[in-house]
């Protein structure tokens, strides 16, 4: 006989999902938010020349926007869970769609490392009300697969962005590009205001089935009854899980910040080409979301428990860190972006694992530590921004960060190990 549970499961997928369309929302947000990020990359030959910026001093400008985005998750996730990821995901967007536009408008470099920070601050809220908004409606049996969505929005945003960016400066100029996204974040945001919803319960058009299917799927959050915001920070997880994020984003910043201009210079790459080629990388991070979400979501449902969260992040890492070594013995560029795009791939196979994995420890607490994480991951991304360039003055070469990068992954490889199993998972 059918049980209650299945019955609600049946009925939930012959009704159109909305919770979909809110995924479908989300990748479009995430797209848009590395779209505007990775502009800067795309342009930064031709603002290099007209500003006067050394490559130290562009470290310092990308470094200032992770700085940026890195102080102020903890806070936007903190809004995230207090007044839900409708309102803050508007604030967030209507800022940083003005600071794209005032990037185009800077005459100095330190104008523009305060930009860039600013700009870094504003765009910090957009995951972790992402994960708040995915926390809310979806069952956590499909969470794994709208994390993977989500991010691989991000991955797409950021290849798209290089290849039109770099189009765009080739046939315009510079500016152009800051004041035409500006421009579509003010237009993205109207359209989210007035459809989106925090809950499927305040929402217009759910069907009875789904809100159900929903709401008996959703995880029951960990933390007592009237915890404070603090209390997911005393998970004895949680400190592995936000230093093994910080391994993720030191390797995968690389294709935000310096990959475009590293193979334009390394090569002789006229700016087209180079950001076709740096797109290739993003593309393979794309569909290791998938790939990871489907598999996170797969052996759950086959009562892996934690271990459906472990694996595929493990296999990632490990992947990611023979990658790098290759990387370092490419002798032309299609070996090197070869190199660079398993690497991506295998690093990118631990983003679903991580965020789902704050779905698990938080609960109703999702966005608070969600942001932590990924304001750990961001310190990553500000080392490796300024690491980059440095190891390769001092050492004329590429290999240390390369190196250095790897071994880092070995270690957010062990710290995934070192996660021990819970002893139950919401169905």
């Amino acid at each position: 006989m059918e049980s209650a549970t299945e019955a609600v499961k049946r009925r939930a997928k012959t009704v159109p999902a909305r919770r979909w369309a809110v995924v479908a929302g989300l990748f479009s947000l995430a797209m848009l938010t590395i779209v505007d990020r990775v502009a800067i990359s795309a342009a930064k030959g031709d603002m290099s020349r007209e500003l006067g910026l050394s490559d130290v001093t562009f470290g310092l400008i990308f470094g200032s926007f992770a700085l940026g985005y890195a102080l102020f998750q903890i806070p936007a996730g903190y809004f995230a869970d207090r007044f839900g990821p409708r309102r803050v995901v508007t604030a967030v967007v209507v800022a940083w769609s003005l600071l794209t536009t005032t990037t185009a408008l800077v005459r100095g470099a330190a104008l523009l490392i305060g930009v860039r920070f600013l700009f870094g601050a504003a765009e910090a809220g957009a995951f972790p009300a992402s994960a708040r908004a995915i926390r809310s409606w979806l069952p956590v049996r499909e969470t794994g697969i709208a994390q993977g969505v989500l991010f691989g929005g991000s991955r797409l945003g950021a290849a798209f962005g290089l290849t039109l960016v770099s189009w765009m400066v080739a046939w315009l100029n510079w500016r152009a590009p800051f004041f035409i996204l500006g421009a579509a974040g003010i237009a993205w945001v109207t359209a989210w205001l007035f459809w989106f919803r925090n809950t499927p319960e305040q929402a217009r058009g759910v069907s009875e089935a789904e809100r159900t299917y929903i709401q008996a799927g959703r995880a029951d959050s960990p933390q007592p009854p009237g915890a404070g915001w603090t209390s997911v920070f005393r998970h004895r997880e949680t400190v592995p899980l936000l230093l093994q994020y910080f391994a993720s984003n030191f390797t995968f910043f690389l294709c935000y910040s310096w990959l475009l201009p590293y193979l334009r210079d390394r090569y002789q790459l006229g700016v087209a080409a180079a950001g076709l080629y740096a797109a290739v990388p993003l593309y393979c991070g794309a569909a290791a979301n998938w790939v990871s979400g489907t598999a996170v979501d797969t052996l759950y449902r086959r009562n892996w428990g934690r271990l459906s969260r472990i694996l595929p992040a493990t296999a990632g890492f490990l992947l990611g860190a023979a990658a790098l070594v290759a990387a370092v013995h490419a002798a032309t560029v299609t070996g090197a972006v070869a190199c660079f795009a398993v690497a991506t791939f295998g690093v990118d196979l631990a983003i679903s694992p991580s965020w789902t994995l704050c779905i698990d420890i938080a609960g109703d607490r999702t966005g608070t530590l969600s942001g932590a994480m990924n304001m750990v991951g961001n310190i990553g991304s500000f080392v490796s921004s300024i690491a980059f360039p440095l190891l390769l003055r001092w050492t004329g070469a590429s290999d240390a960060y390369f190196y250095c990068a790897a071994a880092i992954n070995l270690v957010a490889a062990g710290l995934w190990v070192a996660m021990r199993e819970r002893k139950s998972f919401p169905d």
